[in-house]
């Protein structure tokens, strides 16, 4: 029997149908460690934790436990060069190679920035075989890219860029800035705004950073869809998903993962932060006198780019530039202009511009899902009856 787990933190009355939802999660929805958080119009209404960082449940959720989110790292890396452009340095509408002249190579002169932040570069994976090792070399990720064919016609449609988005991305921002995404997302975002995201953790922050913990066991006869991928480890799904190798806990949970920047992948946040950053989002971009993004960039980040069937997750996504975008597969919200990003483990974050609602959710406990894992689900919805 689940371990009843009592939320700590803050949350507004108005608002406790979220901590009963939070709850449940450990009770009946196989929560192991947990935060959430949730803005409303610029106020934090919510801001939990519970559950225990290590898989021997021998230590508590702290208020300051941070955690690998993966893909929600990409809305990070978005982040960072959406502000090159309000900055006037960065034209979306331009070829890549005007910021990153090597990366004219091998046919690719003519792709657009617009194409690397919503999925239709057609470099969603290196085809050479990398060593595992390779994930942690920035240098060598990017003469990987330089070199890449695109597997399909740029623009002709769409496939999630899982491992290279954070390389594609990056390398404009470095580029262009100067810096590595993680210290420009540092200088120009999380410290003015007070968040605690951060990319390339260092030596001080590793007593803070929760354990990943498997998921349970597919059930005899499900489905594995990675499986079927990786049995054609040639093909360009395994390339995109696989290529470096990397495991979903085993290496999340290892000290060079941890110190490197790869910002598709390994950002390391909780609820309350993931929530103030969408929650600047969700209200024009601007929050207590510090603005993330221009209402224009913002506007043109969330207009539809990508829309159905996925050519590397096979399921029906919708992105705009660098954002997931709320749709059928994988709702957000309750109102159709919601954007954010989820991550496989069943961390995710959005804002509802429309609401002027922002939620963050983070666990440690990797979910059979993405997008609908019901824990999320369950606090959204808790969320939304409240309003």
């Amino acid at each position: 029997m689940a371990k009843a787990v009592e939320p700590r933190g803050q949350c507004d009355s108005r608002f406790n149908a979220v901590r009963e939802a939070f709850a449940e999660n450990f009770a009946s929805r196989n929560e192991f460690g947990a935060a959430a958080a949730a803005y409303v119009d610029g106020k934090l209404v919510v801001d939990l934790w519970g559950g225990h960082v290590d898989a021997a449940g021998s230590r508590p959720w702290e208020r300051d436990t941070i955690v690998n989110v993966y893909s929600i790292t990409k809305s990070i890396a978005a982040i960072c060069l959406h502000r090159l452009v309000d900055q006037g340095k960065v034209d979306v509408d331009a070829p890549v190679a005007r910021y990153w002249p090597e990366f004219a190579q091998a046919g690719k002169a003519d792709i657009l920035v617009t194409q690397i932040l919503n999925h239709r570069s057609g470099l969603s994976g290196i085809r050479e075989t990398l060593p595992a090792e390779t994930m942690y070399d920035w240098d060598r990720m990017v003469h990987g890219l330089e070199v890449q064919e695109p597997w399909w016609e740029p623009g002709t449609m769409h496939g999630y860029h899982t491992l290279t988005f954070g390389w594609l991305v990056g390398e404009v921002v470095r580029r262009v800035s100067g810096k590595s995404v993680g210290a420009f997302w540092r200088d120009e975002v999380a410290e003015p705004l007070g968040v605690d995201f951060i990319l390339g953790l260092g030596e001080r922050d590793d007593a803070r950073v929760a354990e990943m913990i498997p998921g349970p066991p597919l059930p005899p006869g499900a489905p594995d869809p990675l499986a079927e991928i990786l049995a054609n480890p040639e093909g360009m799904q395994a390339k995109s998903f696989m290529n470096p190798p990397w495991d979903l806990t085993e290496t999340i949970n290892t000290i060079p993962w941890r110190r490197a920047e790869i910002p598709a992948v390994n950002g390391h946040t909780n609820g309350r932060a993931l929530a103030r950053i969408f929650g600047a989002l969700a209200r024009g971009g601007e929050l207590d006198g510090f603005r993330v993004l221009s209402p224009a960039v913002i506007d043109r980040a969330i207009r539809e780019e990508s829309h159905g069937p996925d050519a590397i997750t096979v399921a029906v996504s919708r992105f705009g530039l660098g954002f997931a975008l709320s749709s059928t597969t994988y709702p957000m919200g309750g109102n159709p202009r919601t954007f954010g990003h989820a991550g496989v483990g069943g961390s995710i974050t959005f804002a509802d511009p429309d609401a002027k609602v922002a939620v963050g959710y983070v666990t440690n406990k990797i979910g059979a899902s993405v997008g609908q894992d019901p824990r999320f689900t369950a606090l959204a919805d808790a969320l939304y009856a409240s309003l």
